[in-house]
């Protein structure tokens, strides 16, 4: 069997309840990746052209410092990698996470949340952040999530 890890970014809660509940369903160990910075509400207003999210999707370049490298990516064979949707992509302090570690022989399984849109570009955006790892799109988790319904996603991955 193989060991598995929930690894998130939650911007405002919503992604953090998902990745809670996939963690239990999925008897997944859990961690929240975190900026060293963490966002204001004025940096996640997406209006303001000038705000530290926009200005940051806008420079995919840009990699937001993490507040620490703690994550036990090494023993874990899957990792489910949850996010918030931004500007149809994942925000870039996952590409951070992911160049921070070595993923080389590991799957890893994309979940988000948003508001209004699917998964968009994002394994295609984060393939070159973890070299070696197969990424795999996975499904949005909006919503409440039955324990049951988690467990048989993530056991038929």
């Amino acid at each position: 069997m193989s060991k598995k890890l929930v690894a998130y970014f939650s911007a405002g809660g919503v992604t953090a309840r998902a990745a809670k509940a996939l963690a239990e369903a999925a008897g997944a160990g859990l961690y929240e990746i975190r900026p060293q910075i963490p966002y204001t509400a004025a940096d996640l207003d997406w209006t303001d052209r000038r705000s530290r999210s926009s200005v940051e999707m806008n420079d995919r370049t840009f990699r937001p410092s993490l507040a620490d490298h703690d994550a036990p990516v090494e023993d874990c064979d899957v990792i489910f990698l949850g996010f918030p949707i931004w500007w149809y992509t994942a925000p870039t302090v996952i590409n951070t996470f992911l160049e921070s570690y070595d993923f080389s022989g590991k799957t890893i399984i994309l979940f988000a949340t948003s508001g209004g849109s699917g998964l968009g570009r994002a394994a295609e955006d984060l393939r070159p952040s973890a070299k070696g790892a197969a990424i795999r799109d996975g499904k949005l988790l909006n919503g409440r999530q039955t324990p049951e319904a988690l467990r048989i996603w993530a056991d038929g991955l």
